[in-house]
């Protein structure tokens, strides 16, 4: 049977800049789902879609020195925002959007992706491949997983796979690069065509790769 989705609320958000990213934070309660936004105005907003299907504004703040690539929520209601040209890393309070934590990974930032139950985060360095961060540490890396060499320099999406034991990551030609989080182990390869540009991928709840890790 054939799925419809039916609009229930619809609201310019700031001055109408193109959203670039958004996350929903699996925490809310049955009182409003919390989501975060980012826009390509340096803004990041955090808002509530209460049970009347109203988006309700949590807070809205600038990071003049960053351009958020993208966002995502923590465990205790804080929100992380991953700065595209200049690779921070920060933590802002749920509530008031002031900076708990803040650094500046070893790379620019394609693409940033956070595991809670590891405490880990991963990046897309939008060069040779993946770094894995802890989200209670510093600036430097804990493992970085090595792709073959670019192209050309694109931000490439990054995903945690088979509940966080896998790093699973784009690249621009043409395949789909499966690691082991632990080790730094590349354990499959996955060809979507013979070249070209992978920037986005999916990863299900399920997915394995084809060899036994």
């Amino acid at each position: 049977q054939q799925m419809h989705f039916q609009e229930i609320c619809i609201r310019r958000l700031g001055s109408g800049f193109e959203i670039t990213c958004m996350s929903w934070d699996p925490t809310s309660s049955n009182a409003g789902a919390r989501i975060a936004i980012r826009t390509r105005d340096k803004i990041v907003q955090v808002l509530v879609l209460n049970t009347n299907s109203q988006l309700q504004a949590v807070f809205s703040v600038r990071l003049d020195n960053t351009v958020p690539k993208s966002v995502a929520f923590a465990d205790d209601r804080g929100v992380y925002a991953f700065g595209l040209y200049d690779g921070n890393f920060i933590k802002l309070n749920g509530d008031d959007s002031t900076v708990v934590k803040e650094y500046t990974c070893k790379s620019v930032i394609g693409h940033a992706a956070v595991n809670q139950k590891r405490g880990v985060f991963v990046v897309d360095n939008a060069a040779d491949g993946f770094m894995l961060y802890r989200l209670d540490g510093n600036e430097e890396p804990v493992r970085t997983f090595v792709t073959a060499p670019p192209s050309v320099s694109v931000p490439k999406q990054v995903a945690f796979g088979a509940e966080g034991r896998l790093i699973v990551g784009g690249s621009d030609n043409g395949s789909v690069y499966v690691f082991e989080r632990k080790t730094g182990k590349l354990l499959d390869t996955l060809c979507h065509s013979n070249g070209g540009l992978v920037q986005t991928i999916a990863v299900g709840i399920e997915f394995l790769p084809r060899i036994r890790y």
